[in-house]
C-alpha cells in the first residue's frame, strides 16, 4: 500500500489493525508476508471508509463494506482477490467481536464471491438486435416469442422467473415487474419501453389467441393455454440463435449476462446492476432503501441500450 494512503489511516484505526496483527502473529505464528498482506488490505479500507463515509474500522456497517467491495470489483478486482479481502476483513471483526469491542459482525453476511466458475458467452449489442428481430411477429407463437425475449433481455431475468412470472406480477402502466427470485426474495424490476411495447401487443394480440376458456396464470403460455417451460423456452432460443447467424453456444443465461454487461458498458453503478439481478446478497429492503424505485427506473431507462 502506498505510504500516502498508510498515513491517511486514523491512528484509532492504526491501533486497532496493529493490536489485531499481533494477536495474529501470538496465535497462529503467522509470517511477516501475511501479516503485511492483511495490514495493507485493513489499512486501505480504513482509508476508503475515512475519505467516503466519515467512518472508522469499528463503526463501519455491512452496507459500508458491501460499498467498499463493490468498489474495489469496479476497479478490476478477481474474484479470488476479493475472496482473499472478504477473509482478512471477516478475521478482523470476528477478532473484534471476541475481544468485545463490537457488538455485531458487520462482515458476517456478506456472500463469499464464487472462484473458479467462468461467465457464460455474452453476446455484443449488435447480436442480441439481431436475436430480438429473428421471431416472426407476424405469427402468434413468434410474436410470445419476441416479447419473451424482450423481457428477458430488458429486467436481466433468469429462465426460470421468466418461465414462472404471472401476468398480476406485471404491471405497465408503471413500467415494472415484481419478481420472485432465489430464496423467495422479492424484487422489483423496470421494463423499458421497448419491451413493456412488444409485451402489450403479445397480451392484446396473441396471448388471448391461445388463453382459452382455462389459460394459465402465467404470462406466458403455449398454444394449448399451458405454462412455458424452460425446456420448450431453450428450443425456441436455439432456434432463434440459428435464425439470426449467432454461432456461439446459447442459453438463457446469455441473456441475463448480456443485460449486465451492456448496463455497465453504457455507465451503470455496479451495485444497481446487482440489484437489478436480484443477487443474493441484496434483499428487497436494500432496493427501497439504497436506491429508490424511480431512481432504479431511471437509471434503467438512461443506461440500458433498449430502455
Amino acid at each position: 500500500m502506498p505510504a500516502a494512503a498508510a498515513d491517511a489511516v486514523a491512528a484509532a484505526d492504526r491501533t486497532e489493525i496493529e493490536r489485531f496483527l499481533d494477536a495474529l502473529w501470538m496465535e497462529r505464528g503467522l509470517s511477516e508476508n501475511t501479516l503485511t498482506a492483511y495490514r495493507n488490505d485493513l489499512n486501505r479500507l480504513a482509508s476508503w471508509l475515512a475519505a467516503v463515509a466519515s467512518r472508522h474500522l469499528l463503526t463501519a456497517g455491512r452496507q459500508d463494506l458491501l460499498d467498499y467491495l463493490s468498489m474495489r470489483v469496479g476497479e478490476g478486482a478477481r474474484p479470488r482477490t476479493t475472496a482473499r479481502l472478504l477473509s482478512s476483513l471477516r478475521r478482523f471483526y470476528r477478532y473484534q467481536i471476541r475481544e468485545g469491542r463490537l457488538g455485531e459482525d458487520p462482515s458476517a453476511r456478506i456472500d463469499t464471491p464464487r472462484i473458479g466458475r467462468p461467465l457464460p458467452d455474452s453476446l455484443s449489442e449488435q447480436e442480441v438486435e439481431a436475436l430480438l428481430a429473428a421471431p416472426d411477429t407476424a405469427d402468434t407463437l413468434g410474436l410470445r416469442d419476441r416479447a419473451m425475449l424482450e423481457l428477458l433481455y430488458a429486467c436481466g431475468l433468469r429462465v426460470s422467473e421468466l418461465v414462472g412470472v404471472h401476468t398480476d406480477q406485471v404491471n405497465l402502466l408503471q413500467g415494472v415487474v415484481k419478481l420472485m427470485g432465489k430464496g423467495s426474495k422479492e424484487r422489483l424490476v423496470p421494463i423499458g419501453d421497448e419491451a413493456a411495447d412488444w409485451l402489450q401487443q403479445y397480451l392484446d394480440d396473441s396471448r388471448p389467441a391461445m388463453a382459452g376458456d382455462a389459460a394459465a396464470r402465467e404470462l406466458f403460455i403455449t398454444r394449448r393455454g399451458k405454462a412455458m417451460t424452460r425446456q420448450a423456452f431453450w428450443y425456441r432460443l436455439r432456434h432463434y440463435a440459428v435464425t439470426a447467424g449467432i454461432d456461439k453456444k446459447l442459453s438463457p443465461q446469455t441473456l441475463r449476462h448480456a443485460f449486465a454487461t451492456h448496463l455497465l458498458n453504457h455507465g451503470a453503478d455496479l451495485r444497481v446492476v446487482q440489484m437489478l439481478l436480484g443477487h443474493s446478497d441484496l434483499s428487497t429492503t436494500q432496493i427501497y432503501t439504497h436506491v429508490a424505485r424511480e431512481r432504479l427506473k431511471d437509471l434503467h431507462a438512461r443506461h440500458h441500450p433498449r430502455g
